[in-house]
């Protein structure tokens, strides 16, 4: 049983997650997708947000789960008995960023190997900067987000437009 760990922000959840998600699935056993915190990051969504969009999103798959770590991901992936780390990629400076980041991580655990996932051509220009300011401008999100995450950045907009502060 071949159990693997995909990573991420999530800020926001994206269909091109969901992609690299729905295939890693299909492939190994069970998949751990991870909301990555970084402590020098402030994002849109709190940890908490993100790890409710994405709950709700693969809720219905049985055989992913949705967890938070603020650790390195070779110790959560070693700490769950996975034995692969999953990599979405978009573009050549993507792999670059990935494959030193794989390295690294090869150094840190051996026995855990990188596997790099081409995210599907249609969501290839999905970045979360560009998808929040399309939102700040009440865009239409529906061809880059699920409506719940699209909902939810709708609201923060709004937040803004009141002049509260960013949580």
């Amino acid at each position: 049983m071949v159990k693997a760990v995909f990573p991420g922000s999530f800020d926001p959840p994206t269909y091109g997650h969901l992609n690299i998600i729905d295939r890693a699935r299909g492939i190994f056993e069970e998949l751990y997708v991870v909301v990555a915190v970084n402590r020098q990051k402030t994002g849109l969504f709190t940890p908490g947000e993100r790890l409710a969009l994405l709950q709700e999103l693969l809720e219905p798959y049985k055989n992913v789960s949705v967890h938070l770590s603020d650790t390195l991901m070779v110790n959560f992936a070693r700490s769950h008995g996975c034995k692969v780390l999953v990599r979405g990629i978009r573009s050549v400076p993507d792999f670059s960023y990935e494959f030193e980041l794989s390295i690294m991580n090869k150094g840190l655990d051996p026995a855990i190997e990188t596997i790099f996932m081409p995210t599907d051509p249609k969501y290839f220009v999905l970045r979360s900067s560009a998808i929040k300011e399309l939102a700040s401008f009440d865009g239409d999100l529906s061809a880059m987000v699920p409506p719940n995450v699209a909902t939810a950045l709708r609201d923060k907009s709004k937040v803004w437009d009141q002049g509260i502060p960013r949580t």
